[in-house]
């Protein structure tokens, strides 16, 4: 290939798509050096929620979603919408919050892997190097929060091999908090979706007691009636099954991306942090 032809040798270590053993990442050149710039979780739920809004514009313009708001009397369908937005909103929050610890684990993992012969906590920091004039600062973060717990583990057990198992225990239960509101979130909207079946079907079968068979207007409104409450029963459950199963795709895409940080978290301190402060004889802590 002419030399003309080549890419600068700055731009194709710039830019570029790497994969490794926790998947395909972005690599962007910032002040520091090459670190990956990972927000795949955060695009995987605008690219869903955007698949989403699409399908609600589309029921819109074709008249259904007025027809289910004018058909539910009880506007226990309103009221699920309303619950199905507030955990989109949560779900964003949650997401974008382990995208940009996924961009400081990595920053954490490029740092730690390219050579840290020694650990030191200064304050709530954590500092790597080999001396005083070859000193970096890890991003903070989870990762570097646990790391800083692993150090200072180490220090107070004066040299002995340590286990992490606690550590990385804590770590996943706080990792995995958030997904708690969205398994409350999608029970509720299912249950929300059989409660309006349940008022529904009451609303349907309550003309029935007072029915005349002889009177005419009377079999006409206690029809009307009952086809009212199967509107109300027939609405309620399919806002509250599909709402549900959107809430649970959102949250599904964020457990894996939660389950992402958490094994590159694992990698990073079993391989390159353990192994140092186990042959590490002195620990410095300020």
């Amino acid at each position: 290939m002419p030399h003309w032809l080549e890419p600068p040798r700055q731009l194709r270590h710039t830019c570029g798509l790497r994969a490794n053993s926790h998947g395909a990442v972005m690599f962007v050149r910032l002040p520091g050096g090459e670190f990956p710039s990972d927000y795949v979780p955060l695009l995987r739920w605008l690219i869903f929620t955007g698949v989403s809004a699409f399908g609600v514009a589309l029921a819109w313009h074709f008249g259904l979603i007025r027809l289910m708001l004018a058909g539910d009397k009880t506007h226990i369908s309103a009221v699920i919408c309303a619950l199905y937005v507030l955990a989109s909103l949560h779900c964003l929050v949650a997401t974008a919050a382990i995208s940009r610890e996924l961009n400081s684990g990595q920053r954490a993992f490029s740092l730690v892997r390219n050579g840290a012969a020694r650990f030191r906590v200064v304050g709530d920091d954590v500092v790597i190097g080999g001396g005083a004039k070859d000193e970096t600062r890890l991003p903070p973060g989870r990762v570097t929060g646990h790391i800083r717990n692993l150090v200072l583990k180490a220090g107070l057990q004066g040299g002995t091999r340590f286990d992490q198992t606690l550590l990385l225990g804590g770590l996943a239960d706080a990792l995995r908090r958030p997904h708690q509101v969205g398994a409350f979130a999608s029970d509720a909207l299912m249950k929300l979706g059989l409660l309006g079946t349940i008022v529904g079907f009451i609303l349907m079968l309550a003309p029935v007691a007072g029915l005349d068979v002889a009177d005419r207007a009377s079999v006409k409104g206690s029809m009307g009636l009952m086809s009212d409450g199967m509107a109300v029963a027939m609405y309620t459950t399919l806002t509250g099954l599909v709402g549900s199963i959107l809430v649970q795709t959102q949250y599904y895409m964020l457990d894996g991306a939660v389950a992402k940080l958490f094994a590159l978290t694992t990698d990073l301190t079993e391989v390159f942090v353990v192994s140092v402060l186990d042959r590490t004889p002195d620990r410095q802590l300020r």
